[in-house]
């Protein structure tokens, strides 16, 4: 190309690749970094961990406050989240167990949130993600356990009155459903596999646009794909990940009734995280049969400034009738205020069990 334009264009072109070269040497001094941080962290402790997501939470946090533009900041953590995993893996190659099959929702988050320099490991059911982590066999697990539009994901729930391990992070992961299909026309599906959680939350629109449709639960979003893409006649409602994993013609895009529609995801493993300094505590609270018991779990959060975000009632799975309690609060367990109102609570509950302290989503 001639002329001032060309020779602009040139000189941008020159420009962007002497900007890579300069990244590429950056991220290798970034990895070199990580390989020493590994060798200290060895040397003083044969069993040391890596992964520190009260750290990681911190450096995507300040990234975003930083970012200068013009990519948003959404976008920019996700490029260094990349880079963090891709270091990380040098330190130790982390394994994740989430509720499969290959191209659910789960999976997406976990790869969020890990990045995807991980080795993402796909499990039956929920049980068996909590297992998988709590005999060692993966490093952390990412499991569903609420959403914005139909709620809580009880099965989750309900896992950590036994399990010993703790909620290390959380994902919060913008939902967006597609009809999935072989056909290439919405008038010759005659069937829709999904999850039920997905199929409520297209609920409107599948009534307006396909309401001769017979509507079929299945265990997962993939595992409709995998029926629609062998079945003639037949749709999945899934992502667009599932799609191009399983071979389907988008039929029709975004068909979420809510369109802020949005699931919250937690990361499991063997301990809680360190303060990162803007946290959130997740427990277990049982009350004791007697009048004003509620008010009694409450008081300690509100005499103590402390912010109850969610409580969630669940049966215990002991003696009918009775109930215990999931709560989120704002702050971490270490936190001089939260611990206080938590050595209150437990003056006034049955049972509390700290499920863990971990950062904020980060977007």
């Amino acid at each position: 190309m001639s002329g001032q334009d060309g020779e602009t264009l040139d000189g941008i072109r020159r420009r962007i690749d002497a900007l890579d070269d300069e990244i590429m040497r950056l991220i290798s001094e970034r990895a070199d970094c990580a390989q020493e941080v590994a060798r200290i962290k060895r040397a003083a402790d044969a069993r040391a961990e890596f992964y520190r997501p009260e750290r990681e939470a911190q450096v995507l946090r300040r990234i975003q406050a930083a970012n200068p533009g013009p990519l948003n900041s959404e976008e920019m953590a996700r490029l260094f989240r990349e880079i963090m995993s891709a270091c990380l893996a040098l330190e130790q190659q982390l394994s994740i167990a989430f509720l499969g099959p290959e191209g659910t929702f789960t999976q997406a988050a976990a790869l969020k949130h890990f990045g995807h320099s991980v080795n993402t490991v796909p499990m039956n059911a929920i049980d068996e993600v909590f297992r998988e982590v709590e005999s060692g066999s993966a490093h952390y697990g990412v499991v569903p356990v609420e959403n914005s539009t139909e709620g809580v994901v009880t099965h989750t729930l309900d896992r950590f009155m036994q399990s010993p391990l703790s909620i290390c992070g959380e994902v919060e992961l913008r939902i967006h459903h597609h009809l999935l299909s072989t056909a290439d026309a919405l008038s010759r599906v005659e069937r829709i596999y999904s999850h039920q959680q997905s199929l409520a939350q297209c609920r409107e629109w599948l009534d307006a646009r396909l309401p001769q449709a017979e509507r079929l639960s299945v265990s997962s979003n993939a595992d409709a794909a995998r029926r629609a893409s062998r079945e003639p006649g037949a749709a999945a409602i899934a992502s667009e990940a599932a799609a191009e994993l399983y071979g389907l013609n988008v039929l029709a895009a975004n068909i979420e009734d809510s369109p802020d529609n949005t699931t919250r995801f937690l990361v499991i493993g063997p301990r809680s995280s360190g303060p990162s300094g803007n946290d959130k505590t997740s427990l277990l609270v049982s009350a004791r049969n007697r009048p004003g018991s509620l008010h009694g779990l409450l008081s300690p959060f509100a005499d103590n400034d402390v912010s109850l975000t969610r409580i969630e009632s669940r049966p215990s799975h002991c003696v009918n009738w009775e109930y215990v309690f999931f709560m989120d609060i704002e702050g971490h367990a270490q936190d001089a205020h939260v611990a206080k109102a938590l050595a209150e609570l437990k003056q006034e509950a049955e049972l509390v069990k700290v499920l863990g302290s971990y950062p904020k989503a980060v977007l």
